[in-house]
């Protein structure tokens, strides 16, 4: 339990490492939660939730989790 909460935290905190992702548009948020509950596995938080911050992020934090293929990489997109 305190790993998920760690994991949504830095999800939603931290940026590094992904200004090279291209902007992603909040109408590719379901395209978005998709590709991170696939990448974050059971680990993920749920469908809800992650729609909310996806729609409250940025374009670029958008592209960042979509171009992530590791669950450490997620981490260090600013959501």
């Amino acid at each position: 339990m305190m790993l998920r909460i760690i994991l949504i935290v830095s999800i939603f905190i931290t940026l590094s490492g992904c200004s090279d992702a291209a902007p992603v548009p909040v109408s590719e948020c379901a395209k978005v939660v998709a590709h991170a509950k696939k990448v974050l596995g059971d680990k993920a938080p749920n469908t809800i939730d992650m729609t909310k911050q996806c729609k409250e992020a940025s374009d670029e934090a958008r592209g960042c989790v979509l171009t992530a293929d590791k669950a450490m990489k997620i981490l260090n997109c600013d959501m």
